[in-house]
């Protein structure tokens, strides 16, 4: 498991009491469940298979099958390219909205050119790794000993298909898939200070107390303010398409397609209204209007103003210093309302217009909207009642034009408000603020390449299961990530780095198009507060997802990460150091895996979930798991173990991973498919250590020289230990030992990091 190179290996058998167990290796084409009409599609995501047979008996003297394959993902390195093009864009259109604030005092000004010059620097950075990823060829696939390559942070370390193929003569074949992957973080960047788990709460920690040259916006705020302007951006040219759409409906004088166009018209129009009806926007306009040369007040505020009026939401009260929103009351804030509300008057015209022409025309059912619209401003149709014949297209166009001024007005007026909303954020951090970001990035592009590979593998292997798709999109997918990182030394930051990632998961959203070329890479779109996943499919395939999906429904995955050191350093964070982080981590997690559970009981029908449970019930298997994260015992891999069979049995994604990907990461899936064709397929009792030995046998896992490894420890051999086995065998039956084989370990590791 991880980086294998060759796809031959001779015929080997394991010969236990008379009889063998077979294993003949060889590469292969991946074979779906699905049939060969999804090769093209599979053949997008997967690349390099390496193939295994083997043949162990069964609890009834009979034999079952199972081919093992392994295939790398050419994902590893499209989706962290896509990725930073969209970080590119982002940043660029931000940087534009920072020069477009006009003209601000001499103090903020300084900020502004401050900020952007940082902000260039990392989009040349970003520009340049995006540049070197481009030139990168052969191998689809980071390996382990470039994980502390500059140019390939970005991408993840060892990212592989591992599938387990289970022909049995008792039950109908089975196919089982884990992705396994490096854990994702910012090797390059080192964890000297710790990981992002840290960093990010000690950054804003620092930043609440910046002293009085800033603004301070939380970060729910500041959320909020790319968000809207997100938004702005996405609507505002949708509007102006509909409006050319009701003046070409107009000019050929359509009825019906004249409703159709106002009716989209009018949806749209409403949400960028109801996009600035936020008390975020109105403070903002006011904290810009402060920063303008001479926006200065000339007679004190009220109190009452001051307290409800102006602070932003979720900002802390003053500690002497500026961390809230300076109030004028020479400022009127009532213009923001009436700059706003006369888009929403603009468009009730359009309506009373459309409706009257209608009427007039005689061509339309609906005409009969007449008796409310002499409750609006008639002044705008008195031409009609002239001339009831009149060009619809002159009658509307200057409406649409007035509605299209308006909300000039207002998008220029949110958008300069709003961006300096994220000045202070940028400005109240630089450089510390721009780093984070930057590993924030690193680590979620290695995360999101793992997932879009994991969610593409399922959604081939389940086409074809009613069940499944009906889950996908009424409660989405859990997502389960088996940690295997200790707590000690710079895995403590890898971990904190992962924890983050994984969260930061929750961000994605999939949406399913169909497919109009040969093309069927996945197509990233969105920002950083929130990416949508374009996964494309054949037209053959695409007609068989349920209308929701084909109707472009986003998919939602809820992420989980549970974590169990178990190697020997994990043995010395046990005994002499802190497992607070990973208790922390199982214990979060397990809340959000119970409230996936909730909503999948309350929403999928009776029987899909009966389904699930005709060997172990769900809500058992998550008492045991709780009361395993409460029990903290040392090494505890019952809980791997639980987690990963709620997966299975929740049709969930399944991940795992350590430092590398290899050693540990291979213990732990080999450890796991001999346990599935013992429990799910009847593996003779007998042969369960064989078939282990034969699945992580050196001629199995291909002739890796130790010094091809740079975690601790060695490959695995025949034998499931690691050269540490016998050591701290002995130390069981001695105390003394343990205290000298720790001093000799503490002593070996100051010599080699001196």
């Amino acid at each position: 498991m991880g980086e294998i190179e060759d796809g031959e290996a001779d015929h080997v058998t394991t010969d236990v009491q008379g009889q063998k167990c077979a294993l003949v290796c060889g590469c292969a084409a991946p074979d779906g469940g699905s049939g060969k009409e999804n090769l093209p599609f599979l053949n997008a995501v997967l690349k390099n298979p390496v193939c295994k047979l083997y043949r162990f008996p069964t609890s009834d003297n009979k034999w079952m099958r199972i081919r093992e394959q392994m295939s790398e993902s050419i994902l590893s390195f499209h989706i962290p390219k896509e990725l930073i093009s969209l970080h590119i864009k982002e940043d660029l259109c931000r940087n534009q909205e920072l020069k477009e604030l006009g003209e601000l005092s001499p103090h903020w000004d300084n900020l502004r050119k401050n900020v952007l010059t940082h902000c260039d620097q990392m989009v040349n950075m970003y520009q340049d790794i995006l540049t070197e990823l481009s030139k990168e060829t052969g191998s689809s696939f980071k390996s382990s000993s470039s994980k502390g390559e500059k140019t390939l942070e970005f991408v993840p370390i060892n990212l592989h298909l591992q599938r387990m193929h289970v022909h049995s003569p008792h039950l109908k074949d089975a196919l089982y898939d884990v992705i396994t992957v490096g854990a994702p973080a910012a090797h390059f960047q080192g964890f000297k200070n710790g990981g992002l788990r840290k960093l990010l709460h000690r950054f804003e920690m620092e930043r609440r107390n910046t002293g009085y040259q800033f603004i301070y916006y939380s970060p729910e705020n500041t959320a909020k303010a790319k968000e809207v302007l997100s938004n702005i951006n996405q609507l505002q040219p949708l509007i102006a398409t509909h409006a050319d759409l009701l003046l070409n409906s107009a000019s050929q004088h359509s009825p019906d397609s004249l409703k159709n166009s106002l009716k989209m018209l009018s949806e749209k129009t409403e949400l960028f209204v109801h996009a600035f009806k936020d008390q975020l926007v109105r403070s903002a306009l006011l904290a810009l209007y402060t920063a303008r040369p001479g926006g200065v007040p000339k007679k004190p505020p009220s109190p009452k103003s001051s307290a409800e009026d102006s602070c932003p939401q979720d900002a802390p009260p003053p500690v002497g210093r500026q961390d809230s929103i300076p109030h004028h009351s020479d400022y009127d804030e009532e213009e923001w309302d009436r700059v706003w509300a006369s888009v929403g008057k603009s468009l009730n015209c359009i309506i009373d217009m459309v409706d009257k022409l209608i009427a007039r025309d005689g061509a339309s059912e609906g005409g009969g909207g007449s008796s409310k619209d002499g409750e609006k401003d008639a002044s705008p149709v008195d031409p009609i009642t002239a001339h009831p014949r009149e060009d619809w297209y002159e009658q509307l166009c200057p409406l649409i034009r007035a509605l299209q001024d308006c909300m000039g007005e207002v998008v220029n007026r949110a958008k300069q408000s709003l961006a300096f909303v994220l000045l202070q954020e940028l400005a109240a951090g630089l450089p510390q603020g721009l780093m984070l970001t930057l590993r924030r990035d690193v680590v979620f592009s290695q995360a999101l390449a793992g997932l879009v590979c994991g969610f593409i593998i399922k959604l081939h292997t389940s086409l074809h299961d009613p069940g499944f798709l009906q889950q996908l999109h009424t409660v989405g997918l859990v997502v389960q990530y088996e940690g295997l990182l200790s707590t000690y030394s710079d895995e403590i930051g890898m971990l904190e780095d992962m924890a983050v990632g994984i969260s930061d998961l929750k961000k994605v959203a999939f949406k399913i198009i169909e497919a109009k070329s040969n093309d069927v890479l996945p197509v990233i779109t969105g920002r950083r507060e929130h990416y949508v996943v374009e996964v494309k499919l054949p037209a053959r395939l695409f007609e068989a997802l349920p209308p929701p999906v084909r109707e472009g429904q986003l998919l939602h995955v809820h992420p989980v990460l549970f974590n169990v050191g178990i190697n020997e350093q994990q043995t010395l964070a046990d005994r002499f150091g802190d497992v607070s982080l990973q208790e922390s981590i199982n214990q979060e997690n397990f809340e959000l895996l119970k409230e996936y559970y909730a909503v999948f009981m309350e929403k999928m029908p009776p029987d899909y979930i009966s389904h699930f449970q005709e060997q172990n019930d769900l809500k058992g298997l998550l008492e045991n798991l709780h009361q395993n994260i409460q029990a903290k015992k040392r090494k505890n891999v019952e809980i791997m173990w639980l987690a990963a069979t709620i997966c299975r049995k929740l049709n969930g994604i399944r991940f795992t991973c350590c430092k590398s990907a290899k050693d540990r990461t291979s213990m732990s899936v080999t450890l796991e498919q001999c346990s599935i064709l013992r429990d799910e397929h009847q593996l003779h009792k007998d042969f369960f250590i064989r078939a282990l030995d034969c699945m992580r046998s050196r001629q199995t896992q291909g002739a890796l020289s130790e010094s091809d490894d740079p975690e601790t420890g060695c490959l695995t051999d025949n034998k499931p230990t690691s050269r540490h086995f016998y050591p701290v065998a002995l130390l069981l039956v001695s105390s003394h030992l343990l205290v000298v084989w720790l001093i000799l370990s503490l002593a070996l590791l100051l010599a080699k990091y001196q």
